[in-house]
């Protein structure tokens, strides 16, 4: 049974921010350098490209025992055989937690954005397997965040893991450790990194740290 493990780095790829690299090359780099999970999240590519680059980055994973997740379409996660699907709160409108399930399968992973605490209560609920909190702090792909100072809250609340996201680089990242975050996901703090490897590398040696000093 696939699942999150506590201190995972989760990566969103999506290529307008890879400084003209592919997916692929990003995706490659960024598990040599210790991410745990992939996510695709391409808005402006058609669907055939959409599956077969899902195909292409499920099979580097799988072959690399890393999680790979897409976002948006429970559909293309299951035609890639990817680990699971994230759905954000607009895609929930469009295929229910309940739908994704039944497409996508028991064993798999379904992940769902929260953007405040009573969404967060919601999604805890709910058939889920992880839950993304955000943006913690401000980034180009919302026009809005939320701070760093619900985090003690939201793990009080949350009973499934919580993946912070939004605005995570190496400078800010020991204010949300410190608040107890234990899996973060990052965007462009990794991929638009010169060194892939080595950024990812930066961030995942802080995560095995806290680990370290969390007995964990």
């Amino acid at each position: 049974m696939l699942k999150i493990n506590d201190y995972s780095l989760y990566l969103v790829i999506s290529e307008e921010y890879g400084l003209s690299r592919s997916a692929v090359e990003i995706a490659s780099l960024a598990i040599s350098g210790g991410v745990d999970i992939i996510q695709m999240r391409e808005k402006s590519k058609d669907r055939d490209k959409l599956v077969k680059l899902a195909c292409e980055l499920s099979s580097l994973c799988e072959k690399k025992r890393v999680i790979f997740i897409v976002n948006d379409d429970p559909l293309i996660a299951r035609e890639s055989n990817a680990s699971g699907v994230h759905l954000g709160q607009e895609d929930t409108l469009k295929y229910s937690i309940t739908e994704a399930r039944n497409i996508i399968g028991k064993s798999k992973i379904i992940g769902v954005s929260t953007h405040s605490l009573a969404q967060l209560n919601r999604a805890d609920k709910e058939d889920v397997d992880y839950i993304a909190y955000g943006p913690i702090f401000p980034t180009k792909t919302k026009d809005y965040f939320l701070g760093a100072k619900d985090i003690k809250e939201v793990l009080k609340i949350a009973k499934k893991p919580v993946v912070f996201i939004g605005g995570i680089n190496l400078s800010n990242l020991g204010e949300i450790l410190k608040q107890g975050a234990k899996n973060i996901a990052v965007i462009r703090g990794i991929i638009q990194a010169e060194d892939i490897i080595g950024r990812a590398r930066n961030f995942k040696d802080r995560l095995i740290k806290e680990k370290e000093k969390s007995g964990g």
